[in-house]
């Protein structure tokens, strides 16, 4: 293994602080709510902070936090389960028309995007035809519902989620690696019913807080005791929700190939490789020799026998990785780039114009509506993979050439 690249914040108010961040900018109030973790009597050995870390609710994005006796809903975040889904095609770059902008309308025509159901309710108010869920993920959602019944306007909706792509940095991208083999690559998560179910354990946990008088650093911070029953609920909720997400990223990649195979009017596409990661999500793992409860909030599990994926912005490039497990890291990477400034920062920030040349050779949107997702506003993709090197191999890397945005 490379000798580990970490640096330590030790404090005697907090649990040491380890961070993959070396040559990688992260800004103050980011620290600050490291440290807020960090200094909650529940945490296990120390912080592990990934490279692409930046200032999200309660606690960073880019943090792997490892807790015994609670759990903190904000941590988790509120886009249960969303992760990666990349698949190798059998294509070249060989294969592909000179101009992209046909094959890109038809994965848009294919997978609904933005703020719109797959048959639920559009954006002018009207419903259309109601979807049904899986049997086995429609009988989980109904067993939370039955006993949170606020829960119940999401989960109704659910079914017509199921198979969206959402809006904000969720995208669908086809890349070409160092061998101009074609790649489908999307991101995406549990939709509205994980925000649901997110948003509601955080406030219950918050509504506890108060009641018992217990003091925080961050409101935000607000954690479920181990043994009560909405931590059993909770965790219940939030694996139905990771395994939402997997299926709506699976039902995405399905008709991504077909609207593919409709467009170039082949049915040879093919798949090599399939790799799926979460990187919003909590499981049960065993690290140091003792049980505890991971919380990866925009990181992705990196053990020795696991592929991940790091993508970078939508007009630089991405990797396919396998994990070194490093054990100091919770055998845990980035989950990607990682933003440098917020979503109105990179309004004010960037013109259309610096879209336009960022964005060159690449297949997307074009329009100010996009400005917040330019690749500016994103950490530098290399730096970030630089400083976890004793985290990640890198297996392949790749080139956007397509990009869709909700």
């Amino acid at each position: 293994m490379t000798q580990s690249s970490y640096s330590v914040i030790s404090d005697p108010s907090h649990l040491p602080i380890k961070s993959w961040t070396h040559g990688v900018q992260v800004e103050e109030k980011a620290i600050q709510q490291l440290k807020n973790v960090a200094s909650l009597p529940f945490i296990f050995k120390h912080l592990a902070v990934m490279p692409d870390v930046h200032w999200g609710m309660g606690a960073t994005v880019g943090s792997v936090i490892a807790t015994k006796g609670a759990i903190i809903p904000a941590a988790v975040g509120v886009d249960l389960g969303c992760g990666m889904n990349a698949l190798k095609t059998n294509l070249t770059a060989n294969d592909l028309p000179n101009n992209l902008h046909n094959l890109r309308s038809r994965i848009e025509s294919q997978i609904p995007h933005g703020r719109t159901d797959n048959g639920g309710l559009n954006d002018r108010g009207a419903w259309g035809e109601a979807k049904s869920l899986p049997k086995e993920i429609d009988y989980g959602l109904t067993n939370i519902v039955l006993k949170h019944e606020k829960l119940y306007r999401a989960a109704n909706r659910a079914p017509n989620h199921l198979g969206t792509l959402g809006t904000g940095n969720h995208f669908i991208e086809l890349c070409l690696d160092e061998n101009n083999s074609v790649w489908i690559m999307l991101h995406s998560g549990s939709r509205g019913i994980g925000n649901a179910i997110g948003s509601y354990f955080i406030d219950l946990a918050k509504k506890d807080m108060k009641k018992y008088f217990i003091n925080l650093p961050d409101a935000d911070l607000a954690y479920i005791p181990e043994g009560s029953e909405n931590f059993d609920d909770y965790l219940t909720a939030v694996s139905w929700a990771q395994d939402f997400a997997l299926a709506n990223r699976n039902h995405m990649m399905n008709n991504v190939l077909t609207a593919i195979s409709t467009e170039l009017e082949t049915d040879s596409i093919g798949t090599q490789e399939i790799i799926s990661c979460h990187h919003n999500y909590v499981t049960r793992e065993n690290h140091f020799n003792t049980n505890v409860i991971i919380t990866r909030k925009g990181a992705v599990r990196a053990r020795t026998t696991d592929l991940g994926i790091i993508p970078g912005s939508m007009g630089t490039k991405s990797y396919i990785v396998r994990g070194k497990g490093n054990p100091e890291s919770f055998s845990s990477c980035s989950h990607g780039a990682g933003r440098r400034m917020s979503r109105n920062e990179a309004k004010k920030t960037f013109t259309l114009e610096d879209h336009n040349s960022a964005t060159l050779g690449v297949e997307c949107r074009k329009d100010l509506d996009v400005i917040d997702e330019t690749p500016g506003a994103y950490k530098n993709i290399d730096q970030v993979m630089l400083a976890q090197e004793d985290l990640v191999e890198i297996v392949h890397t790749l080139k956007q050439i397509l990009c869709v945005k909700g």
